[in-house]
């Protein structure tokens, strides 16, 4: 009897995912008022499976002692949300918060702080992402970086020595994304460059690569918001959200990129 080769059919795992990163500001708009409910008209007209937010309060009375992450995700229809406290006020924290439709399997904060300046944080998290009965999991890093050109450096250098980075499959998608305050692109060398990463909000002019301008709101000159990609994902397209209510609710604007996993 004539034997036939066995064919190995190879399964792959192919979804879209968009990912949302905004400095809300602690929800008080460029009119001074705590407004959370145009976070989450933002945020629900955007429609992003992760969202990753800087600036967000708990238990602080500016914010009506809330915690913002959770009144956010509850009203946005998120599952999943993890708080990382950044700084410690008189009454209350604020840091960055991670929204998600996917399972949230852990979470750290790294602490970025330099010397004496403004505590930093980038919180990690790690999401299981299910698809056709299929597991897969998704590394996002969501930091606010400092003020000064060499504090961020130092930042950088320290999120890239943690533990959290290190261990990391090169292969695996991993996304860094946040308020980087990199007004002049300095870092761009260094994560492009230096450590193979890609950026979605980057655009392609005459003059090289230009990052979308997020800041301020109502008339944008920096490019602070970024959104940098690595690993087995593919960059679909990014969208700058515009609508007039974005130009008040915080003085950033949010910025969404859609990925192939």
């Amino acid at each position: 009897m004539e034997s036939r080769p066995i064919l190995l059919q190879k399964i792959w795992f192919i979804m879209k995912i968009k990912i949302t990163t905004y400095n809300i500001h602690r929800a008080i708009g460029l009119d001074r008022r705590f407004r959370p409910q145009r976070i989450i008209d933002i945020l629900n007209d955007i429609d992003a499976d992760i969202v990753l937010l800087q600036e967000v309060d708990e238990g602080v009375p500016r914010s009506r002692e809330l915690n913002l992450a959770k009144e956010i995700s509850q009203a946005c229809g998120y599952p999943y949300y993890a708080l990382g406290h950044n700084v410690s006020l008189r009454k209350g924290y604020y840091g960055n918060a991670t929204l998600s439709r996917f399972p949230i399997v852990r979470e750290r904060n790294i602490n970025l702080t330099i010397d004496n300046k403004k505590r930093r944080g980038c919180q990690h998290t790690t999401l299981s992402i299910e698809n056709k009965n299929k597991h897969k999991e998704f590394d996002v890093f969501n930091l606010h970086l400092g003020l000064s050109a060499k504090e961020r450096q130092k930042q950088a250098g320290i999120l890239f020595h943690s533990s959290e980075y290190k261990k990391l499959d090169a292969k695996m998608p991993c996304i860094v994304a946040g308020d980087f305050n990199d007004w002049r692109s300095l870092l761009r060398a260094l994560f492009v460059e230096g450590m193979g990463f890609l950026c979605a909000t980057d655009k392609t002019t005459g003059k090289g690569e230009v990052a979308m301008k997020t800041f301020p709101s109502f008339a944008p000159r920096g490019g602070l918001d970024r959104i940098y990609y690595k690993g087995k994902i593919k960059s679909l397209k990014v969208c700058l959200y515009k609508k007039k209510v974005a130009k008040i609710a915080s003085d950033h604007l949010p910025v969404s990129a859609e990925f192939e996993l």
